[in-house]
């Protein structure tokens, strides 16, 4: 009889009162916090200011949660949000979507590169390299809550979700985090060695291709989220990751076709008197 890995994990760390401290809110914020660090390395390279780094995290770690957790209520169930508006900011109460966070990070990038006069895919491509960190912590958050696990299946490996039902699931979380994790170190090894003179849209193509490439796979594996999804040839993670993988396919065919390095320099701002 194979044995498989028993999972029955409590999603929260502590209770104080009414407050519970979550595995998932914690990894999230360890996530942005490592992409912080990483990108705080990658600014003192290229000689921007500690000041800019700030003010301009701060807004994307916004945007991002905006992002997730609109793109749940508007992909996945915007009849009922929108039959409870006042539920729509209950975030502790779960759903949130990775495909809303891309969304909400290109439009902050973008009005942030536009504020400041960079060349969008500079931008792009920096924090893509930062990025899969914190994409990667979310889904072992997902595997902390014992959500968004894979499809019945028999292979060794195979996680038995205890608060859920007691079949052998496919771990899907940890195959999309390991796919994450690969790509964050590969980022790293790959910005030093271009010695941060990264091809316009390099970057960006590539996390946008891997990244969709391998959710659009995963999803074959992965439970349904919603009732709606049942039945479907293609499930809605599927649908809304192939705008991503043609943009990422045409990134990399510009990048390696126009090969332009595009570069920034913080203006320098004088004192108010």
């Amino acid at each position: 009889m194979i044995a498989y890995i028993t999972w029955n994990i409590d999603p929260v760390i502590i209770q104080l009162g009414s407050l519970g401290i979550r595995w998932y809110g914690v990894l999230l914020a360890t996530g942005f916090f490592l992409s912080y660090v990483t990108l705080g390395k990658i600014f003192k390279k290229e000689n921007l200011s500690q000041e800019l780094l700030d003010r301009f995290s701060l807004w994307l770690v916004l945007a991002t949660v905006i992002g997730l957790r609109l793109g749940h209520v508007l992909f996945y169930e915007p009849a009922y949000y929108f039959a409870h508006p006042s539920e729509i900011l209950m975030v502790w109460n779960g759903g949130l979507a990775s495909h809303g966070a891309v969304i909400g990070i290109i439009s902050y990038l973008i009005y942030f590169t536009l504020k400041h006069k960079m060349n969008p895919l500079w931008l792009f491509d920096r924090v893509s390299a930062v990025v899969p960190i914190a994409a990667g912590m979310v889904r072992i958050g997902n595997l902390m809550n014992s959500e968004i696990y894979g499809t019945p299946t028999d292979v060794p490996w195979a996680f038995v979700f205890v608060r859920e039902d007691l079949l052998p699931r496919h771990p899907s979380q940890i195959y999309e985090a390991i796919v994450y994790f690969s790509l964050f170190v590969f980022f790293v090894w790959y910005y030093k060695k271009l010695n941060g003179k990264i091809p316009a849209g390099r970057f960006t193509g590539l996390i946008l291709t891997v990244i969709f490439s391998a959710r659009f796979l995963i999803e074959f594996i992965k439970d349904v989220q919603v009732d709606f999804e049942k039945g479907m040839m293609l499930n809605m993670g599927q649908w809304l990751s192939i705008p991503f993988i043609i943009i990422g396919v045409i990134l990399l065919i510009y990048s390696y076709k126009t090969k332009s390095i595009p570069s920034y320099t913080e203006p320098v701002t004088k004192p108010k008197k």
